[in-house]
């Protein structure tokens, strides 16, 4: 291009051919490198759709972070001033091209992720692994089958009973590898927050609420547990360890408890998907 008989650099042309080949090498780094690094890992089916999510936005976030970068770089290099003297630039008006390309790209990238997350949450098997209030909308497939464990928050300690099992009441968190749990949330007196990182699990515990959340574990191992909302004075030491065993140590194990703790069920209130913060005693 020519102005005033002098030879003008394609400016946008080399912007955008250094960003183009800068994010055809970058992308695919971080799908194939980053991506199976990303939290919250794979350890369960709900986990391993959030790291896919963040691989997604990741991968989507860094053609957009280096067109910005490759811009503010070539800006410094192309349009350095020479000399001592400080000078203004022309005047820009604005480029309708650039500002319509880049109304319709952003706008297409974030009705794009609309629909995925929608379609994911509402159609993917594994179901969203949040807590989703006392009947979840969006359920897995296989639900009704699932096996129930109670989750129950209390200053500042979790305890889990296991309804299938006579509801005996434990602080000991163990689930059944490749077999679907429906964590029932709640609370006995303030609310906490149920946050299971590696099975990508995380529900509010509420008095008086029975919130449901579904994971299905893909590996033996432990995993930690941590309560994620300000609940008191040892909010920070309301953690623990959870466990997901082998179906046949599972299911050993859930009778083994339910004889031991059998003499001390008759102390504990009636079982119930949900409590109040009564003095003394639960009540549903």
């Amino acid at each position: 291009m020519e102005i005033a008989g002098h030879r003008v650099p394609r400016h946008g042309v080399r912007i955008l051919v250094i960003w183009a080949v800068l994010s055809a090498i970058a992308i695919p780094l971080v799908v194939v490198v980053l991506g199976p690094h990303l939290p919250p890992g794979r350890m369960s089916a709900q986990a391993g759709a959030q790291t896919d999510a963040n691989t997604v936005l990741t991968a989507l976030l860094v053609p957009i972070l280096l067109l910005i970068l490759v811009f503010l770089g070539y800006a410094v290099f192309a349009f350095r001033q020479e000399g001592s003297a400080i000078q203004d630039g022309p005047p820009m008006r604005g480029h309708n091209g650039i500002e319509l390309t880049w109304l319709l790209v952003t706008a297409t990238i974030v009705v794009a992720l609309a629909v995925w997350g929608s379609y994911t949450l509402v159609k993917s098997s594994p179901g969203s692994g949040g807590g989703q209030g006392p009947s979840a909308p969006f359920a897995p497939s296989g639900s009704s089958q699932a096996v129930p464990i109670q989750v129950i928050g209390q200053q500042w300690a979790w305890t889990y009973r296991y309804p299938s099992y006579g509801a005996f009441e434990t602080r000991d968190l163990r689930l059944p590898v490749n077999t679907l749990v429906a964590f029932h949330v709640t609370s006995l007196d303030v609310t906490h927050s149920f946050w299971a990182f590696r099975l990508g699990v995380k529900a509010d515990a509420v008095p008086g609420v029975d919130n449901i959340a579904f994971v299905k574990a893909r590996d033996v191992g432990s995993f930690t547990i941590r309560c994620a909302e300000l609940c008191g004075l040892w909010h920070g030491h309301m953690s623990g360890t959870g466990h997901v065993v082998s179906t046949a140590d599972f299911h050993a194990w859930a009778a083994e408890q339910q004889t031991a703790q059998e003499p001390f069920s008759k102390y504990l209130g009636p079982f119930s998907r949900a409590y109040f913060p009564l003095p003394l005693h639960r009540a549903g």
